[in-house]
């Protein structure tokens, strides 16, 4: 929730068996979205005398109706946002009526807080399209229609508001619904229910106006209340991703999460995935009660008759019909981050109560918000949409999404960070072929490695260009194959004449130029050698996922410690005194950063020693390993 809110009054004391309609309003800047719900709360009676007293107050302070009540500021809630006039954050509200009980998400509407808007519409059942009668459709209006339609949500409500502006002009209101029809015509709704108001005024927000009898159709708040919500979740099998494994004590051992599908009784045979252990439920508990079944949307500990192994993360689901499990699918992601999405880049995953791995490997295209075209895309960016194939560091259990938002949805996350980076819908698995399988060898890595009478590493040596990386590299591999090691150097300048000969310098070929060259790193491990990496890796990630590939001890990262004036002085290929006439971009140093290593097995300051000298400090280590 925003800071400084107002909170509604909840009379749910006598209503609580009463549905509950979760919604969201959204649009374009400035089309009405706050001041449609706090009309709303106020002719439902769910302010307090003391807070309208206040929105007076406010009113004359921040308002934007010229003194008169501005219905808005019940919403929003930040200083910035009431100093604006617009949403920045979503805004929760919850009230109710004699007849359902509301959860209300006001978003916001300028291009740069889509995100926010994607996070209200995910747990939304209705949304609320509000486009402004005097400027009609715009280019925010067709990007949130999208990502409703997306987010699986299957009932909207056009509201064509300010209709007061416009004299409630019955043609501006027919135009507007016939143009949004035909944008929608693709989409996934099951409903449109086009609604003419005046949020500001009143106008059949929660009673019919006379201003409009060419409208035959229901006030906003009655077609809210009469609806009925077809949820995503269409299968009725039971499912219940387990968030946490309560065992107060010896004698009991119980599994806690909220039910994401179906209902379970004891008795029910269940079986736990991915592990497929099945089993039968000893006794379900709700709040110390013992109901005779749980159904979907309830919080639940379960026991089991069998003591099998259950972790957070696993979900337990009706031995008779189980979701499956997979550890690549296709899915729909929105990107919320200023920092782009590459490819190969490795993130943490989180899909209902499951953490793992992920990285992106392929964009098989990106979505245009205003036209809704496939355009080819090599990276994400802040709120762009694209289809995306994601492998995943362990099996998740999951649903697709139009199925199931719950085991269909994830998030992506930085790993160093874990700022949210990602909010993503799975369409399908990507099942491996049958046919594809590891082919176990008679020849090991260690059977390899005893032929040469070494110990196979990987040397990875990074730092900005003209450190002296390849130098060490080069003096290095000869003192190695002196003593009769076998070696082999992976120079960043000669893999790109071959390997990674298709790849540029942005930061998305950057990060697949080192998934390449660890991958070959990993292989020439596993042949026995030692291997010396010499290349800029200007990632922390991507070192970090090239170090994830060896088994403990066979990576050594080296920090070729050159300051930025030196290789700049050295600049031994002119790539400096080219980046900084602008004839060479995304450099590293000038206009793209490196990321100095936090911890490496050896820190070389370059300037305090001869190479020969650093050298041996590395020949140090891999003798005392």
């Amino acid at each position: 929730m925003t800071g400084g809110e107002i909170n509604t009054i909840e009379p749910y004391g006598e209503n609580k068996a009463l549905s509950t309609l979760r919604f969201i309003t959204c649009g374009s800047v400035d089309d009405g979205k706050s001041t449609l719900i706090g009309r709303m709360l106020h002719e439902v009676k769910c302010v307090f005398d003391d807070q309208m007293e206040m929105l007076k107050a406010d009113s004359g302070r921040y308002g934007t109706q010229s003194g008169e009540i501005d219905y808005a500021l019940l919403v929003d809630g930040l200083q910035a946002e009431r100093e604006q006039g617009i949403t920045i954050d979503v805004a929760y509200r919850f009230f109710s009526t004699k007849k359902r009980r509301f959860i209300v998400a006001d978003t916001p509407g300028h291009e740069q807080y889509t995100r926010n808007m994607a996070t209200g519409a995910s747990n939304s059942d209705l949304a609320i399209i509000l486009v402004d009668a005097r400027k009609g459709i715009l280019t925010q209006t067709i990007r949130h229609s999208r990502i409703v339609s997306m987010m699986g949500i299957g009932h909207v409500v056009l509201a064509v508001n300010k209709m007061d502006a416009v004299d409630f002009d019955r043609g501006v209101f027919g135009g507007i619904v016939e143009r949004f029809t035909e944008m929608t015509k693709n989409s996934q709704f099951a409903q449109i229910q086009a609604i003419p108001i005046s949020a500001l005024k009143g106008d059949n927000v929660t009673e019919k106006s006379s201003s409009t009898p060419w409208y035959n159709g229901p006030s906003m708040l009655d077609f809210l209340e009469q609806v009925e919500i077809l949820t995503a979740d269409v299968d009725s099998s039971f499912r219940m991703p387990v968030q946490y494994v309560n065992r107060p004590n010896q004698d009991f051992r119980g599994f806690c999460g909220r039910v994401a599908g179906g209902k379970v009784r004891p008795g029910d045979k269940v079986v736990v995935l991915p592990s497929g252990m099945e089993s039968s439920v000893k006794q379900v508990v709700v709040w110390n009660k013992a109901p005779e079944a749980a159904v979907k949307g309830d919080s639940i500990t379960i026991t089991l008759t069998d003591e099998i192994d259950v972790s957070r993360g696993d979900v337990i689901a009706s031995s008779s019909n189980p979701p499956p499990s997979t550890d690549q699918f296709e899915a729909q992601i929105i990107w919320m981050s200023a920092r782009q999405m590459d490819p190969g880049r490795q993130y943490l995953i989180k899909a209902h109560c499951k953490q793992t791995t992920a990285s992106i490997t392929e964009i098989k295209y990106k979505i245009d918000a205003n036209t809704g075209a496939h355009l080819a895309a090599k990276s994400l960016g802040l709120n762009e949409i694209g289809v995306v194939n994601v492998s995943l560091g362990q099996p998740v259990v999951f649903e697709q999404y139009k199925r199931s938002k719950k085991l269909g949805g994830f998030i992506l996350i930085d790993k160093l960070s874990f700022e949210t980076l990602g909010a993503g819908m799975i369409n399908f698995a990507l099942y491996r072929s049958s046919n594809i399988h590891w082919q176990s060898l008679d020849v090991n890595k260690t059977a390899r490695a005893g032929m040469k009478g070494q110990k196979p590493r990987c040397v990875w040596l990074t730092g900005l260009s003209g450190a002296g990386k390849s130098t060490i590299a080069n003096l290095l591999d000869k003192r190695l194959s002196a003593l009769g090691k076998h070696t082999y150097v992976l120079d960043g300048d000669n893999i790109r004449h071959g390997l990674n000969r298709d790849l540029g310098f942005k930061e998305v070929d950057r990060v697949e130029n080192i998934r390449r060259v660890a991958e070959v790193a990993k292989l020439m491990v596993d042949a026995g050698l030692i291997v010396l990496v010499a290349f800029i890796s200007p990632f922390r990630e991507e070192r970090r996922m090239a170090r994830e590939l060896f088994e403990k001890d066979e990576f050594i990262e080296v920090f070729v410690d050159t300051p930025l004036e030196e290789c700049e002085r050295r600049d031994p290929k002119g790539l400096f005194a080219k980046a900084r006439r602008g004839e060479l971009k995304n450099f590293t140093g000038v206009d793209s950063p490196y990321e100095r290593p936090e911890t490496p097995e050896i820190h070389l300051n370059a300037m305090d020693d001869p190479a020969e000298k650093l050298v041996m400090r590395i020949m140090n280590t891999l003798n005392a390993q």
